[in-house]
C-alpha cells in the first residue's frame, strides 16, 4: 500500500486504529489462537477471540462511530491483516441501513474482495456485502465482473454475496430477473471443478430449493451432469 504523507488527519486516524486494535488485543487468548492458526491454515496473526466477543465489540463501536469514522476504522483494521481485525472490519459494516454514505461502504467492501484468501473472512465480508446489494441491487453489475475473475475467492464471492436472492417466496419481477441472472452465473461455474466453486454453486441452489424447488430441479437437470457429485447431492439435499 502506498505510504501516506504524515498529516494531522492521518495521525489522528492512526491513533484511532490503534485504539480499536488494542481492544481486540486485550482479549487475546494465545492457546485458542494456536488452534485457530492450525485450523485455518492461512499465514496471518490470530488473536484467539470468539465470535460473540467480536460481536459485542463491534456492536459497541457501531454506536460510538459515525459512518465516516466507522469506514476509516474498518479499513484500518482490515489493513492489519490480523484475522480478528479483518472479521471485525466486516462486522462494522454489516447493517441493513447505512447513512449517509452507503456508496462508500459498498466501495470499501468491494475493495477488500481481491484480498480474500480464506472462506471465513470472505463469508463475513460477504454478509456485509449482502446488505449493501439489497439496499441497491444495481450493484449486481459490479458483482458480475467478479464472476470473470481468475481469483478463486473473488469468483466464489459472487455467489455468496448474492444469497439474499435465494430467499424470496413470492419474488417481485425484478427479483425474479436477478435470480435468473445469478443462476446464469452459477451455470457458467459448473465446469469449474475447484471444490470451493462447486460448494458455492451447491449452497446457492440448496438455499433456493427452500423457496423455488422447481427452478433448482430444472438447473440440476440441465447442468447437474457437469457438476461434481457431492455438489449435486448438496444442492438437492433439502428437496423431497
Amino acid at each position: 500500500m502506498e505510504e501516506q504523507p504524515e498529516t494531522p488527519e492521518n495521525t489522528a486516524n492512526d491513533a484511532r486504529h490503534a485504539t480499536f486494535l488494542a481492544q481486540l488485543e486485550a482479549l487475546a487468548d494465545p492457546e485458542r489462537a494456536a488452534g485457530m492458526r492450525s485450523y485455518h491454515k492461512t499465514a496471518r496473526v490470530y488473536l484467539g477471540l470468539t465470535n460473540p466477543q467480536l460481536n459485542d465489540l463491534t456492536q459497541q463501536w457501531r454506536t460510538e462511530l459515525a459512518l465516516p469514522e466507522r469506514l476509516d476504522v474498518a479499513d484500518g483494521l482490515w489493513q492489519t491483516d490480523i484475522f480478528e481485525a479483518r472479521v471485525a472490519a466486516a462486522k462494522l459494516l454489516t447493517q441493513a441501513r447505512l447513512r449517509p454514505d452507503d456508496s462508500a461502504a459498498w466501495a470499501l467492501i468491494a475493495s477488500w474482495v481481491p484480498d480474500f484468501d480464506s472462506w471465513t473472512i470472505a463469508d463475513h465480508v460477504c454478509m456485509a456485502g449482502q446488505k449493501r446489494l439489497v439496499a441497491d441491487p444495481t450493484r449486481l453489475d459490479d458483482v458480475e465482473a467478479w464472476t470473470r475473475s481468475d481469483h478463486l475467492w473473488t469468483k466464489r464471492a459472487a455467489l455468496i454475496v448474492t444469497l439474499p436472492w435465494t430467499k424470496q417466496n413470492n419474488p417481485k419481477p425484478e427479483e425474479i430477473a436477478a435470480r435468473t441472472r445469478i443462476l446464469g452465473w452459477a451455470a457458467d461455474y459448473v465446469d469449474d471443478h475447484r471444490w470451493f466453486i462447486q460448494k458455492a454453486v451447491a449452497w446457492w441452489l440448496r438455499d433456493l430449493s427452500k423457496h423455488d424447488a422447481d427452478r433448482v430441479r430444472a438447473f440440476l437437470q440441465d447442468h447437474g451432469p457437469r457438476m461434481k457429485p457431492f455438489a449435486v447431492k448438496e444442492a438437492a439435499r433439502l428437496m423431497a
